[in-house]
């Protein structure tokens, strides 16, 4: 149980974040490929130094522009995304004015049930993503599949975790992506508009923060915050640090 660790272990974040994953798998929300998609992310995050660092911060902050430009912004959901921050989503979501959707590969009707479910009894007042009435171009699995008034409509999708061939299709459609991953050279944060290289349970939280201090901001000040951010440089910089370890503490 995540609450027998000790606040001052030095490896709480990493080992409550494992439990959840756990619990997911437990609870039919995490699929049992997840647990292997946790341990390759928190390798990665192990050389980023566990920490938000300065380019990922600024890949937040233009996240959060973004989706507060947005017509019809969508959260994706996955199950390890539901399993570690379902209360976040739901913050942002409500923050940004965003609708929660849920995409997986590995779809069951339980395991959709299961995470619209976890994510309602966090507070989200609706979920998409269930009724799956239209496809993705160019995707023969079921990611392909996503609600007509969700994804499909959407002019601007956070994609969480890793999904390289949806991210792909998704850019084909002329969405707008903000993709969350820890490994720099996946497929994902490379299509993407915005990559966030941050774990994601520091990412979301912090692009609320953005959002909320933005709120108030003119439609110039927040298109010029998106114009602004550089996404290879975002890339090289995260790669630079899982590299060489340059600008953590000795």
């Amino acid at each position: 149980m995540t609450e027998d660790i000790p606040s001052d272990h030095p490896r709480h974040d990493s080992l409550v974040t494992r439990h959840r994953i756990e619990a997911g798998v437990d609870a039919g929300i995490t699929s049992r490929q997840g647990l292997i998609a946790e341990g390759r992310g928190e390798a990665f995050d192990y050389l980023l130094g566990e920490e938000t660092i300065p380019s990922a911060d600024d890949a937040e902050r233009a996240a959060a522009a973004q989706l507060l430009l947005a017509e019809h912004p969508v959260l994706s959901v996955n199950g390890n995304a539901a399993a570690l921050v379902p209360e976040e989503l739901v913050e942002l979501a409500e923050t940004v004015g965003a609708d929660l959707e849920v995409n997986l590969f590995n779809r069951t009707p339980e395991r959709m049930e299961a995470i619209a479910d976890h994510l309602q009894a966090h507070g989200a007042p609706d979920v998409k993503g269930l009724d799956a009435d239209e496809r993705i171009p160019g995707i023969d699995h079921e990611r392909a599949r996503v609600d007509a008034d969700g994804i499909y409509d959407a002019d601007v999708v956070l994609v969480p975790l890793e999904d390289g061939d949806r991210a792909e299709a998704l850019a084909e459609m002329g969405k707008v992506e903000i993709v969350i991953d820890l490994n720099p050279l996946s497929r994902s944060p490379r299509t993407a508009a915005i990559p966030v290289i941050d774990n994601i349970i520091r990412a979301i939280p912090n692009i609320t923060a953005h959002a909320r201090s933005l709120e108030s901001a003119e439609r110039d000040e927040l298109e010029a915050i998106v114009a602004d951010f550089d996404a290879e440089r975002a890339l090289h910089e995260a790669e630079e640090r899982i590299r060489t370890g340059a600008g953590q503490e000795q």
